[in-house]
Formats: C-alpha cells, structure tokens, sequence
C-alpha cells in the first residue's frame, strides 16, 4: 500500500472529507489531496500530526510511518 493509499485509509476510517481532514491538520486541502495522489508527500511536522490524529482517533500509525520511510521523495520539498 502506497503512502497516499495509507492516508486515505487512516481519513476514511473517521469519515472525515479531505477538507475536513486538512483543518485536522492545520494544512491546505491541496496539500491532503496531493499526499493521497502520490504526488508529494508530508514532511516531519506532518507527519507529527498525523501520528496525533491516529492517536486522537485510536488508529494504527505504524503502515503510515513505514510507507513515509520507504517512499522516494520525488518532489522539489
């Protein structure tokens, strides 16, 4: 499972829209779409609140943090 397939997993599983889910973590819209495209991926800062979201909402982070380390960063970040 991709990291964009794994973000969008741990969003779905609170019913939460891709706006809604931003808020959550204080970063744009475009940004949440873009992660679960593929296309970029989140740096340390959020990553760190991703780990609070699952924590806040008692899902796994773990599949998230493996998909972030393994993923090549193909992106000018």
């Amino acid at each position: 499972m991709t990291l964009g397939e794994c973000i969008k997993k741990a969003r779905q599983k609170v019913f939460l829209t891709q706006s809604a889910f931003a808020d959550e973590l204080s970063v744009s819209l475009s940004t949440v779409s873009r992660w679960e495209a593929d296309k970029s991926k989140p740096n340390l800062v959020a990553m760190k609140e991703i780990k609070n979201f699952c924590s806040k909402y008692s899902l796994p982070y773990n599949a998230i943090e493996v998909a972030w380390l393994n993923q090549e960063d193909n992106t000018n970040e």
